[in-house]
């Protein structure tokens, strides 16, 4: 049902629970792992994973997933022209609710991949994944509203895809520690959707035949660029 890779003009997204390892994904996301987690994870819903056994159980709740057809999780890859081009730069999914023919996408990226672009790219393509593909009713995301610079980069995709601002919606998400906050909702209806034109191609493969990040060792699975300071313009994933 769904596409193991999905690749866009700059983006690869590839299948996460076949495309990166355990080890790989706690070596991007571990608390501690890199400089800069914290700032990182300071709008998403959890927490910098302390051990590799939960990046072990989040690799496998995203097969789960991936098998019931309740979610499709992917690896963020920059491609070959890209700055850290063939490094993990996080992940991105979409979540199904087939009763109300709703799918809300999420996304989480490292640091050094900020400021480029890349979560309107792979929204729009997971939008061509949603509605041309799936034929779902509505696409929607949720933003924490102190990310205000993730709010306008999705403003601006949301619109580019003829959607719109729903509102805020109030005790929408529980955070690992216990806090819950507060959501920025986006949707966009397959109506919307069907005025865009000229959105960029998005090409669907249906099996992942080489992971890119595959027999990569997880020291060097991520890029630290020189001067990696670039401000935040991504929403977080749930």
């Amino acid at each position: 049902m769904f596409p193991e890779l999905i690749e866009t003009d700059r983006l690869r997204l590839e299948r996460h629970d076949t495309a990166v390892t355990p080890r790989q994904f706690y070596a991007a996301s571990g608390a501690g792992q890199t400089d800069t987690i914290d700032e990182e994870t300071a709008f998403v819903s959890w927490e910098p994973n302390p051990h590799p056994k939960k990046t072990h159980d989040q690799t496998r709740r995203f097969a789960d997933q991936w098998d019931s057809r309740e979610g499709a999780s992917y690896a963020v890859i920059p491609r070959e022209g890209e700055p850290g081009a063939g490094h993990y730069a996080g992940n991105t999914g979409v979540a199904f609710d087939w009763d109300t023919q709703t799918a809300t996408l999420g996304v989480w990226l490292r640091e050094p991949h900020w400021g480029r672009a890349y979560s309107a790219e792979r929204a729009v393509a997971l939008a061509r994944l949603v509605f041309d593909r799936l034929d779902l009713d509505l696409l929607a995301t949720e933003v924490i509203p102190a990310n205000e610079q993730s709010i306008r980069a999705v403003e601006k995709y949301v619109d580019r895809l003829g959607g719109h601002h729903e509102g805020r919606f109030r005790n929408r998400i529980a955070i690992e520690g216990g806090d819950v906050v507060d959501v920025e909702r986006y949707s966009v209806s397959h109506e919307e959707y069907e005025t865009t034109v000229d959105e960029p191609r998005a090409t669907f493969v249906e099996e992942l035949e080489q992971p890119t990040l595959a027999g990569v060792p997880p020291a060097e699975v991520v890029w630290t660029p020189e001067e990696p300071d670039r401000p935040s313009t991504e929403e977080p994933t749930r």
